[in-house]
C-alpha cells in the first residue's frame, strides 16, 4: 500500500537533453537501495521536459527520499542541466494498482493526466478516482496506476505500460470513457493527457514494501 508520492518536473537546458536523460537513468541504482521507495519512474514528457514520479508507504519514507542521494544529486546538477529550478510537488495517493512482483519486462510508455475539480466537487472527484481502481485492476496491460491529489489542489492519474499497445488499450478503456462522461459535471472541461515515455523504473516487491 502506498499513501504518499512526488511529482518532479525539470526542463533541460539547450544542448543538455541527452545529459538530463543520462542523469535520470543514472539515479536508478541509488533508488534501488531505498527500500521505502515503493515505485519510481524517470520519464520524458516532451522534447525538453523530463520528470520523476515516485510513491511511498508514508511520510517518513518520502522524507527519507527527499533527503537522500537522488534528491541531493538533483539539486547539485540543477544549475548545470536545467533551464529552471526543478518543480517538486508532494502528492497523496488516493488509489493505486501495483504489480504483486517486479515485472519481467520494463515499461516504456505512460500517461500523466492532471485536472482541477469543479467547485464543490472535490469529494465527488476523489470518489470517482477510488471507484476507478477495480476497472484498472482488470487491465492486464496496465502495469501500475495511481490516482493522486497534488499539493496545489489538483488531481491526477499516472500510469505505465509495457508498450504502446497497452497504452492504447487503456486510453480506449472504461476509465477514460467514464472520465469523459462525467467531465462536465465533475471537472468542467475534459483534461488532455501527457503521453510520456518511461526511461527507467523501479518497483519494490510488495512483500518487502509491506514488511
Amino acid at each position: 500500500m502506498v499513501d504518499r508520492g512526488l511529482l518532479v518536473r525539470v526542463k533541460a537546458k539547450a544542448g543538455k537533453i541527452e545529459d538530463v536523460e543520462r542523469f535520470l537513468k543514472s539515479a536508478l541504482p541509488l533508488v534501488r537501495d531505498e527500500s521505502g521507495t515503493t515505485a519510481w519512474f524517470a520519464i520524458r514528457l516532451g522534447r525538453t521536459e523530463f520528470g520523476i514520479f515516485d510513491v511511498f508507504p508514508g511520510d517518513a519514507e518520502r522524507e527519507a527520499h527527499l533527503t537522500g542521494p537522488v534528491a541531493k544529486a538533483l539539486m547539485e546538477k540543477a544549475d548545470e542541466l536545467f533551464a529552471e529550478p526543478p518543480r517538486i510537488q508532494k502528492l497523496d495517493v488516493l488509489a493505486d494498482k501495483l504489480p504483486p512482483t517486479v515485472p519481467e519486462d520494463a515499461d516504456t510508455k505512460g500517461v500523466l493526466l492532471t485536472f482541477k475539480a469543479k467547485a464543490g466537487h472535490d469529494k465527488d472527484v476523489e470518489r470517482f478516482l477510488r471507484d476507478a481502481q477495480p476497472m484498472v485492476a482488470a487491465e492486464p496491460a496496465t502495469t501500475a496506476w495511481f490516482a493522486v491529489r497534488l499539493d496545489d489542489g489538483r488531481y491526477g492519474i499516472f500510469d505505465v505500460f509495457p508498450d504502446e499497445a497497452g497504452r492504447l488499450k487503456h486510453l480506449a478503456g472504461r476509465v477514460p470513457r467514464e472520465l469523459a462522461k462525467h467531465a462536465l459535471t465533475l471537472l468542467g472541461s475534459l483534461p488532455a493527457p501527457d503521453l510520456l515515455s518511461v526511461r527507467a523504473e523501479k518497483f519494490e516487491p510488495m512483500f518487502r514494501a509491506a514488511a
